[in-house]
């Protein structure tokens, strides 16, 4: 362990940077996924409800449908687990702001109440890690539902049409099972195998710390990867394919560990093969790849800290939240803006893993709002020629805000303004110039409040954390040396122990990272962190050479006699 010891003080504000907040990405590889699903889910029920005269209950159908956003990236059969927790939990939120609007009218306490509602969701959705979209669609539902007039009586139809949707979308969202059954899988593995192989191919050109970002994003993407194939059943059908998958996983960790040994442009050969519905690439021979796969056990043995455990971190994010989205709504009922929950919803999709990344969003919120009420002006005009062009434009702006997010938060947010703009007209038209300017108003605010709440409510226990962090990466790497000193380790130890290790190093870099966008924390143990980082990439490499594993061995891009 490294005997360097953390600096102390405090450490200083941070420079707002708006340097690459706004730059466009490359969309993700599924993009057209969520885009269509949302379109799916949405469609029928709006069109039907078209038919019968009543769009004015599209808000309860609405809530149930947009679940179809969730779980994209997971195996089908966790993603059945997860979109069924998803719509149980928008149902939930819709039930605590239906019963609360049907008690009360009292805007205050409707904004506090949304306001909790906002936190609850936030901290649930971040601690089960349910992934985009995240609790932002969640809050929207909820903190729109207070403000819409309702009575005990009626809360349990509405309770059913959301509840509708949301078995169609969980349909939609598995449709894709019986046509490419290993699709997630296949995808996870692919983005570890094109990361280890983007370092291994940058490494040797600079520093190494030139590299560490590089670095840091294989690792996270092999993580990833193990934890998709690892919800995978380990018997049965399934259990060829995910075998010959965590060989290629293997490949890449052992890439990331010995980058020098290793042929990138066979990574990527075998990441391109895994595209559509072909054969799995061989890695090399049988009995080295079964050698490799002992340990993974240890992984499968692991079991996720309970869920109080994983909310207690979070608290501070939550306390955020809820401050910063009840301080936004009563700004706007001290404005006397009619629709409080825009700038609640809007401070709430500020909050981040650290203060910086939530400046970041904040801007990226304002900017695509903004942009989003021009967008409403123009489209207007069309929508108001009838209901069914008012559905249609939409289903057009929701695909549009699948299709673009993924590019970068504000572009999405382009489409989403209007389309929430034009959800509210669905009980009947209302003036465009005074819906324009109220959700500008509101966008400001809740980013403004926001934000400066996130300042107030500051994070110390990210030091903490990261402490903690770096003693786990160190116990992990004295494990494995302890291993690696032994003449004949047990059958899978080594293994599993370089697994941990890649584990400890990879949350360590996570932690780090979150802890480094805060403001106002005490001074974190940086040289604590690079010692760490550099001992224990020392001695992941070193468990690779022991094992004497090359990412070349094998000939060619072979395949293993396995389709999905």
């Amino acid at each position: 362990m490294s005997s360097a010891s953390p600096t102390s003080g405090t450490s200083p504000v941070r420079r707002l940077s708006l340097a690459g907040v706004l730059r466009l990405r490359r969309p993700s590889e599924i993009w057209f996924k969520p885009a269509l699903s949302s379109v799916a889910a949405v469609a029928p029920p709006n069109l039907l409800l078209l038919a019968l005269g009543r769009l004015d209950l599209a808000m309860y159908t609405m809530a149930g449908s947009l679940c179809a956003l969730y779980a994209h990236n997971r195996p089908y059969a966790a993603r059945a687990r997860t979109l069924a927790w998803v719509v149980l939990g928008m149902i939930g939120g819709l039930a605590a702001a239906l019963v609360t609007a049907s008690l009360t009218r009292d805007a205050v306490v409707l904004v506090t109440v949304g306001a909790l509602l906002a936190a609850v969701q936030k901290a649930l959705c971040d601690a089960t890690r349910v992934g985009p979209p995240g609790n932002v669609v969640l809050t929207f539902i909820s903190s729109a539902a207070l403000f819409v007039p309702q009575s005990l009586g009626q809360i349990p139809g509405h309770l059913a049409l959301a509840a509708a949707a949301g078995v169609w979308a969980w349909l939609v969202g598995m449709a894709p099972a019986p046509i490419r059954p290993h699709g997630p899988e296949r995808r996870a593995t692919a983005q570890a195998l094109n990361a280890a192989a983007a370092y291994a191919a940058a490494h040797g050109t600079g520093a190494d710390e030139d590299h560490a970002p590089a670095r840091a994003a294989g690792y996270a993407a092999v993580q990833a990867a193990w934890q998709t194939l690892l919800a995978l059943p380990a018997t049965g059908a399934r259990a060829t394919t995910r075998q010959a998958l965590e060989r290629l996983v293997v490949r890449a960790e052992v890439a990331l560990a010995a980058p020098a040994d290793t042929d990138p442009e066979r990574l990527r050969a075998w990441a391109h093969a895994l595209r559509g519905a072909g054969r799995i690439p061989r890695t090399g021979d049988a009995p080295a790849d079964t050698d490799e796969l002992l340990g993974v056990d240890a992984e499968l043995a692991a079991r996720p800290a309970p869920l109080w455990r994983r909310l207690g971190p979070l608290a501070p994010i939550a306390a955020r939240t809820a401050l910063g989205c009840a301080l936004a709504g009563y700004a706007s009922l001290a404005l006397g803006i009619g629709r409080p929950y825009w700038a609640l919803v809007t401070a709430a999709a500020l909050y981040q893993a650290n203060l910086t990344l939530t400046w970041s969003r904040a801007v990226q919120r304002v900017v695509g709002n903004l942009a989003g009420v021009l967008l409403f002006a123009a489209i207007a005009p069309l929508a108001h020629l009838g209901q069914a062009l008012l559905v249609l434009c939409c289903l057009a702006l929701n695909f549009g805000a699948e299709a673009l997010i993924t590019r970068n938060y504000w572009l999405g947010s382009v489409c989403v303004t209007p389309m929430a703009l034009l959800v509210t007209e669905f009980a009947g038209y209302q003036a465009t110039g005074d819906l324009m300017t109220e959700r500008a108003v509101d966008t400001v605010v809740g980013a403004l409040v926001g934000f400066l709440a996130a300042v107030v409510v500051t994070n110390r226990r990210a030091g903490n954390r990261v402490e903690q962090a770096v003693t786990a990466a160190d116990r992990a790497r004295e494990r494995a040396a302890r291993l690696l000193a032994e003449p004949a380790p047990a059958p899978g130890a080594l293994e599993a122990a370089r697994r941990g290790l890649a584990v400890a190093l990879t949350d360590l870099r996570a932690t780090a990272d979150g802890a480094a966008g805060e403001w106002w924390g005490r001074a974190l143990p940086q040289e604590r962190v690079v010692l760490a980082e550099r001992s224990g990439h020392r001695t992941l490499a070193e468990a690779v050479r022991r094992q004497a594993v090359r990412p070349d061995r094998g000939a060619g891009t072979r395949t293993e006699d396995v389709r999905p």
